[in-house]
C-alpha cells in the first residue's frame, strides 16, 4: 500500500456504516438502562436505533457479544493512575476520579445490571471484569507501589488485600437517597480517604 492509499480518507460507505455502529451502541446503552440485561431484545435495539435486524446480526452474533461490545465501550474511561507525590493526595484523586464516574448515574445503572447478570453468565463476567474491575486495580497498584516507594506504606503490605479495600471504598461504597429520589454518597470525599488511608495501614501481609 503506497502513502497515497493509506491516507486516502473513508469512504462513504464506510462512514455510513460507523454512524450505524454508533447508533446501534447508543440503543444498546439506552435499552441496558431501561430495561436492564435480562429485559432487552435484540427488536427493541433495532427500533430504538432505526435500523433493521440484520444490520445488528452483521456486527454481532448474539446479545451478548453486542453486550461485551458496550463494557468495552465503557473500559475506554481510563482510569488515571494518581501521582501527586504522596499517598494521601493519591488517595484522594483516586476517591474524586471515581466520585465523578459514580455519578453518571445512567452508566452506574448498566454497571449494577451488568454486574448482577455477570455472576449468572460467566462469559459476560469475564468481559465485565476485566473492562472494569481490572483498570481500576491496575491504577490502584500502580498508586501502592509507590507509597511503598516512598515509604508512607510498609514493604509486607498486602497489595491484594489493599486494592480490596481501595477500589471498594471508592467505587462500590453504597449511596443513600435524598427526599427526591436522588442517590447521593453518604459521606465527604475528606472522611472517606482518611477511612481509605487508615484500611490501607491495616493491610499487613
Amino acid at each position: 500500500m503506497n502513502e497515497r492509499s493509506r491516507s486516502r480518507p473513508a469512504s462513504g460507505g464506510a462512514q455510513l456504516r460507523g454512524r450505524v455502529t454508533d447508533a446501534i451502541t447508543a440503543a444498546v446503552r439506552d435499552e441496558l438502562a431501561e430495561s436492564g440485561y435480562v429485559g432487552m431484545s435484540m427488536e427493541a435495539v433495532a427500533r430504538r436505533a432505526g435500523v433493521g435486524k440484520a444490520a445488528i446480526y452483521r456486527r454481532w452474533a448474539s446479545k451478548r457479544e453486542m453486550v461485551e461490545h458496550i463494557v468495552a465501550d465503557l473500559a475506554g474511561r481510563a482510569v488515571p493512575i494518581p501521582d501527586t507525590g504522596s499517598l494521601r493526595g493519591d488517595v484522594s484523586d483516586y476517591v474524586a476520579h471515581a466520585t465523578a464516574f459514580r455519578q453518571d448515574m445512567r452508566t452506574t445503572r448498566i454497571i449494577a445490571d451488568l454486574g448482577a447478570e455477570a455472576v449468572r453468565n460467566p462469559r459476560l463476567a469475564h468481559s465485565f471484569y476485566a473492562a472494569l474491575r481490572e483498570p481500576r486495580r491496575a491504577a490502584g497498584a500502580a498508586m501502592l507501589h509507590k507509597a511503598v516507594e516512598r515509604g508512607e506504606l510498609p514493604v509486607d503490605v498486602d497489595v491484594d488485600l489493599a486494592l480490596d479495600c481501595l477500589v471498594g471504598l471508592a467505587y462500590a461504597r453504597p449511596q443513600t437517597l435524598t427526599a427526591a429520589g436522588e442517590p447521593v454518597d453518604p459521606y465527604p470525599e475528606p472522611r472517606l480517604v482518611d477511612v481509605v488511608l487508615t484500611a490501607l495501614a491495616a493491610c499487613h501481609r
